[in-house]
């Protein structure tokens, strides 16, 4: 037999052997911080699961892992459907990984509002990086969460900075202009674009293009090239017209293609200036030190929906309310009302 199937035949044997074993929170951290990417998956499955007896395991975990100083860069990418984002972002991360780098990629794949299921098919997107011993992607469903992460992508990335991956990739869904959740977790905000697509216009809107620190025109390859550079031009122009940075940091737009791999290591030389430059400014602390505030007031709203919907009598008129605003005998935002008012009873 040879090593490589050695190997996975190693790797099968020792994943059926976590799923037999409940793993205690002392495991899964110990697991985790030695590096382990089996349990680091388990991990995350814990942090992301919304059972009662998960949340206090998961809540420890954490706090475990957050004693782990870690140094390392958290790159935001998003972009519309279809721009490229998965073929990109291995291309990238093979890059990354190539140069000594230890990357982590967490994909957040659109949850049906029919079904309520995801194909969560970025790992078969991605043949070449999920080989990569230097490498994780963990694929979540987006579920209810706006901004075009998971509900538990902050948490996850937290514990693949404690795992001692250098680089965290999270990949948004790429819903348009309602990816300020992913903006507020990351160090780094990359934005793909297409050319000859229309998608030209669409960029010069503010609010996605504002929290851009560089734009990407994907796919500058073949009959292509040319739009490409007249697209990079265009939003060079448009991004003139913005405001300057508080970071002092001057958005930059360039082409590459993921198929042909040309202009990705020059990404990376973009992401190193960005990091010299605003370094300079502090910015990296502050940023992150908003970033904690602004999940701390997050992780607040979530507990209290939580806690809201759990609460026996709640529940109990809750479907008394909902049957009522559908047959319109009563107003949304007066049964909100008087279901906050049977909340705030139960408090007392």
């Amino acid at each position: 037999m040879s090593k490589e199937k050695n190997k996975v035949t190693k790797g099968i044997l020792q994943v059926k052997k976590y799923r037999k074993k409940k793993l205690s929170v002392e495991d899964l951290t110990k697991g985790v911080l030695n590096g382990d990417k089996a349990i680091l998956a388990r991990a995350i499955t814990v942090v992301e699961s919304t059972k009662n007896e998960d949340l206090k395991k998961a809540y420890s975990l954490i706090e475990n892992c957050l004693a782990k100083k870690s140094n390392s860069i958290r790159i935001g990418i998003t972009g519309v459907p279809g721009v490229g984002k998965s073929t990109f972002i291995e291309i990238f991360g093979k890059t990354l990984t190539n140069l000594g780098k230890k990357v982590a990629v967490l994909a957040v794949d659109p949850t049906s509002t029919l079904s309520k299921g995801s194909i969560l098919g970025d790992k078969t997107r991605m043949q070449e990086l999920v080989k990569d011993p230097n490498a994780f992607i963990r694929p979540s469903p987006s579920g209810e969460s706006l901004g075009g992460v998971a509900r538990k992508t902050r948490e996850s990335v937290i514990l693949c900075e404690a795992a001692g991956f250098d680089i965290v990739l999270i990949e948004t869904v790429g819903v348009g202009q309602s990816e300020t959740a992913v903006h507020s977790m990351v160090d780094f905000f990359l934005l793909l674009k297409l050319a000859g697509a229309g998608d030209e216009l669409q960029g010069i809107k503010r609010g996605i293009m504002e929290m851009a620190d560089a734009v990407v025109i994907n796919k500058a390859e073949g009959d292509n090239l040319k739009r490409a550079q007249r697209a990079k031009a265009e939003f060079e122009r448009a991004l003139q017209l913005y405001p300057p940075k508080e970071n002092g940091w001057i958005p930059k737009v360039s082409t590459c293609s993921s198929i042909e791999n040309s202009g990705i290591i020059e990404i990376w030389e973009t992401i190193k200036q960005f990091f010299d430059t605003t370094k300079d400014h502090g910015y990296f602390e502050i940023n992150r030190q908003n970033q904690n505030k602004y999940w701390l007031l997050q992780t607040i709203n979530e507990l209290l929906k939580l806690h809201f919907f759990e609460v026996p009598s709640v529940k109990e008129n809750l479907e008394k309310m909902m049957t009522q605003v559908a047959k319109e005998k009563i107003s949304p935002f007066r049964a909100a009302e008087l279901l906050m008012a049977v909340y705030k009873k139960e408090l007392k």
